[in-house]
């Protein structure tokens, strides 16, 4: 079975975008950069909602620092609202249920699976018992007058065993888990 790391970048409140700001909140240093570039699984598949995909493609279009590399990525784009064929290129729309074309990908496919911001995916993929890690990327910002998509409102009480750790210049924080959903507090 493939493993499904999700993947955020969030401010230090928790907000995954914020208005009137650029992208990575203007704070994506060249170390940062390099280490996504360098990552081994950027040829992996990336899985995102149709929000994420709509802002991305955006940035992509406008030649947004670091994301032209995305083109070249494989994407599954689950949406009932988008229409394909997808501009993008290299982009596949799902309109089934993402759980199960998710699990079936995880079970049936050749390569482990990542996301890309999708909030709302990554919630209910993480309930479904899919999530193998949570890789964030915390930016030394608070964002709580500008900020949009807090990223874990309405998720389950989760344990994270944190598994590795580095900071970039600019002081942003990589934090890698692996997550065990709680049926609710821990008692003790």
């Amino acid at each position: 079975m493939q493993p499904l790391s999700v993947d955020f970048i969030c401010s230090l409140d928790g907000f995954g975008a914020a208005e009137g700001w650029p992208g990575w909140w203007g704070m994506e240093s060249p170390e940062y950069l390099r280490w996504l570039d360098e990552l081994p699984e950027k040829d992996h598949p990336i899985l995102m909602g149709a929000t994420t995909y709509r802002l991305m493609w955006g940035f992509a279009k406008a030649g947004e620092e670091g994301v032209d590399e995305l083109n070249a990525a494989p994407k599954v784009v689950f949406s009932s609202t988008l229409d394909g064929p997808l501009e993008w290129p290299n982009s596949t729309l799902v309109t089934t249920d993402a759980v199960e074309a998710v699990r079936a990908m995880k079970r049936e496919g050749e390569r482990p699976l990542r996301t890309l911001g999708s909030v709302s995916l990554c919630r209910s993929l993480l309930n479904a018992g899919l999530v193998d890690r949570y890789r964030v990327v915390v930016f030394p910002v608070i964002t709580g007058a500008t900020g949009r998509d807090r990223i874990f409102d309405g998720y389950p009480d989760v344990r994270l065993e944190l598994v590795q750790s580095r900071t970039f210049e600019g002081g942003l924080q990589l934090l890698e888990y692996v997550p065990t959903v709680l049926d609710g507090p821990p008692l003790g």
